[in-house]
Parts: C-alpha cells; structure tokens; sequence
C-alpha cells in the first residue's frame, strides 16, 4: 500500500476508500498546487554541505506497517555517536524524514502521521532510532518540527492496520460532510448536489 494512503485515511477513510479501492481520482487546485509543490522537492538529486546530507525522493518501505512510498526528503545530520553509515561518506549520520505540503499546519495529525510511517519506515531500512522529522508547509513557507513519540506512532500503527483491513474489506464507508470537504477534490463524486444525482437518474431511465 502506498505511503500517501495512510495520509488519506487519516483525512477522511470515505476519500481512501473512493481512490484506493474504487480507483476515483479528480483534480483541483489544490491538488495541482500539492503536485508542484512535490515536483520541487522530488528532484532526486542530493547534495552535501559540510555536515549535511540532503537526499531527496527516497524509496521508503515498512514491512511492520506494510507500506512502501516516496519521502520528499530525507535530511542526513552528521552525528557524533547515533545514526547510520552512509556510502561513500565517513562518520555516522542521523536521519531527518521532511515532508513538504501545500497549504498551513493543521491541529489534526492527518500529516503528522504520514511522517510518522516515513520515520518509522526508516528506522527498520537503517537500523536507527528515528525520534524527531519536518513538515514544510507551502502557505507560510516554513517548517513544523514534529515529534516522532509514541502517541504518535501508537495512532500510526492502529491507523495502518484500519487502511489494510478497510482495504481488505472493499468497503466504502457513507460519507462524513465536514468542513474539509469543501477542499476535497473528490466533493463532486462523494457529494454530488441533488440536482446532478436527478438529472443522472432521469437520463438513465429515458434511454
């Protein structure tokens, strides 16, 4: 399963299942500024400057959480005593998973999680303890410093297992209208008005 489901789930489980099990997708401007916005980040080219390393579109894959996917960036902080070895560069290093998303921070943790995965995802491919990463938002441009503790990676995991078996399941939960709805590319195929679903009906009766 890809990484961005669980980023899905997390949103709305109603969204995940319209694009993950029943293959939906629209675009937006919102979508549209999200895919520049990862266009920039995913060069994949990588760059060293004195005790940073920048790695960029990173394969990532988690065999506990049973997910594979692309960070954005990972940071490579030269550490003294923790950390990773890395090709072709002496020392150890500590990763730094940065997500890069449009719009602002958010007081829920629909992002905070796909971080989690990407740290956690780390951890098993590196052999390292991943306790602390980054999500640059687009709006205001800068970075949140997020906490990989274990509130966090307790509500990844329990969210993982519901994405799989919801997955499993072929279900499509009924949907939740909310706020963030409106700044879903999907609103017309979860929500279409009653007009639409009348003159649908009327068109498939007459022919």
């Amino acid at each position: 399963m890809p990484l961005s489901a669980l980023q899905h789930y997390a949103y709305c489980p109603r969204q995940f299942a319209l694009i993950h099990v029943d293959q939906q997708w629209a675009e937006n401007r919102f979508t549209a500024e999200g895919q520049v916005l990862h266009r920039r980040a995913n060069s994949g080219e990588a760059e060293t400057r004195n005790d940073l390393h920048v790695a960029r579109s990173v394969r990532l894959v988690s065999d506990r959480l049973r997910f594979c996917g692309v960070a954005d960036v990972v940071e490579f902080h030269r550490a003294e005593e923790a950390g990773c070895e890395l090709p072709d560069r002496s020392g150890r290093w500590q990763p730094y998973p940065v997500e890069y998303k449009r719009g602002h921070s958010k007081a829920d943790d629909w992002d905070r999680v796909q971080l989690c995965a990407q740290a956690m995802a780390l951890e098993e491919m590196l052999g390292v303890a991943v306790h602390e990463g980054a999500i640059f938002y687009g709006k205001p441009r800068r970075r949140e410093r997020v906490s990989i503790g274990e509130t966090l990676r307790e509500t990844t995991i329990r969210m993982a297992d519901e994405v799989h078996a919801l997955y499993a399941s072929g279900y499509l939960p009924a949907p939740e209208p909310g706020p963030k709805c409106d700044h879903c590319s999907l609103r017309g195929i979860c929500l279409p008005d009653r007009k639409s679903v009348s003159d649908y009906l009327k068109r498939m009766f007459e022919s």
